[in-house]
């Protein structure tokens, strides 16, 4: 009889056991949890000046985006998303730092980058290395970009991944959001990784 209780006890345990473990979250984002062979940081200067890695932003989510100022449609509409996603957040918006990394930094200057990143929110940092770090960086996180010429040497533009790479706050990278994924999607994404 002592025996029947005891097992009947464990089952009961291990019964409310399995009832209270977490299943990992779901993503409406591609989850890439472990992935390897990108990059997980990056020494660039950010657009007052100041010399960054992902160090920095330890214990924030943190949400990089590759671009250029000049991009006609795929930067802007990201980063207008992404001023979204920090107003569907509310105070919970502190715990997210949006990057975006330059991929033409012949022509996006500190001061460029600056105008541009605090039109979307001023909390938006943008990044930017020479061409030599600009290379390294893209290549370490797989990001594509190639320049297209243009009409004049001045009017070329750049085809870049559209992708927007998305880091918990122990700077592990977890997600990659496509272009285009609705803003309340993305929103309830990031809110998991808080």
């Amino acid at each position: 009889m002592v025996r029947a209780v005891w097992v009947a006890s464990i089952c009961v345990v291990m019964l409310l056991n399995s009832g209270c473990r977490q299943s990992p979250p779901s993503f409406n984002s591609v989850d890439i949890t472990g992935a390897q062979g990108y990059g997980d940081d990056f020494r660039l200067t950010d657009h007052t000046g100041k010399p960054r890695t992902m160090a920095d932003f330890h214990g924030k989510v943190v949400a990089v985006f590759f671009g250029f100022t000049f991009c006609p449609d795929v930067c802007p509409t990201t980063l207008s998303e992404m001023r979204q996603v920090m107003l569907q957040l509310g105070p919970a918006s502190e715990k997210l730092q949006v990057l975006f990394i330059t991929v033409d930094p012949k022509r996006d200057t500190p001061e460029l980058l600056s105008k541009y990143v605090s039109s979307f929110n001023p909390t938006f940092l943008g990044l930017y290395g020479d061409e030599a770090a600009t290379a390294k960086v893209t290549k370490d996180f797989k990001i594509v970009a190639r320049v297209v010429a243009g009409k004049t040497a001045d009017s070329y533009t750049v085809d870049h991944t559209a992708g927007m790479l998305i880091f918990d706050t122990q700077g592990r990278l977890r997600l990659m959001a496509p272009y285009g994924l609705p803003v309340d999607k993305l929103a309830a994404d990031i809110s998991k990784l808080f």
